[in-house]
């Protein structure tokens, strides 16, 4: 069933998508479900999180907007700002909708993988790191991604959110809120784990 919910999705992306935006999905899906491999989650809702998380990143402005409505949140000043933020929030609705989708992980994942969130469950945070390092980016060496893979997973989460905010911040933009709280959170987690370690 899963598979078959997984070409449903993949065929629509290829339809709907740039060749390069659906390409850099299916390299997504690749990543996500090696890294719920290495880290212990269903590889097959990492691959279904990684082909979906931005179908809804080409539609227009107006349909984007209405289809994040439909998850009944309100929008913050800063997607109001930066309304093309919102396609992870139009392509969760999307899903659950169109696709039939009822993994609330799955869902929680492709809504938050732009900028993250405080709180955010494991697969979203493998959905955000693998959207950020699969091999089409020009950062993404084997070695580079080797590093990476050595850290725990808030410890690899934490790193490409630093490295996004640092990203932005040489380009004169700024992160969203919810990113700077999430780096905390992770900050937080990982020195925990760390004193926790040294006490063994």
């Amino acid at each position: 069933m899963e598979s078959e919910i997984f070409e449903k999705i993949r065929s629509y992306a290829k339809e709907n998508l740039s060749s390069e935006r659906y390409e850099h999905s299916v390299r997504v899906a690749e990543t996500a479900a090696f890294m719920c491999g290495l880290y212990g989650l269903d590889e097959g809702a990492g691959r279904l999180a990684g082909i979906a998380h931005d179908i809804c990143k080409e539609i227009p402005r107006d349909e984007m907007e209405s289809l994040a409505g439909e998850d009944g949140l309100p929008f913050d000043e800063f997607e109001k700002k930066k309304p093309s933020l919102l396609h992870g929030r139009a392509a969760a609705v999307k899903i659950r909708r169109d696709f039939g989708i009822t993994d609330s992980d799955v869902i929680e994942a492709v809504a938050n993988h732009t900028c993250g969130k405080p709180g955010l469950c494991d697969l979203g945070k493998i959905l955000f790191v693998a959207d950020k390092i699969e091999p089409g980016r020009p950062q993404s060496t084997d070695e580079y991604r080797a590093n990476l893979f050595r850290k725990s997973l808030d410890g690899i989460t934490l790193s490409v959110v630093e490295e996004n905010i640092e990203y932005l911040a040489k380009k004169g933009k700024k992160s969203a809120p919810s990113a700077l709280e999430w780096a905390e959170e992770l900050r937080k987690s990982v020195e925990s784990r760390k004193s926790e370690n040294e006490k063994k």
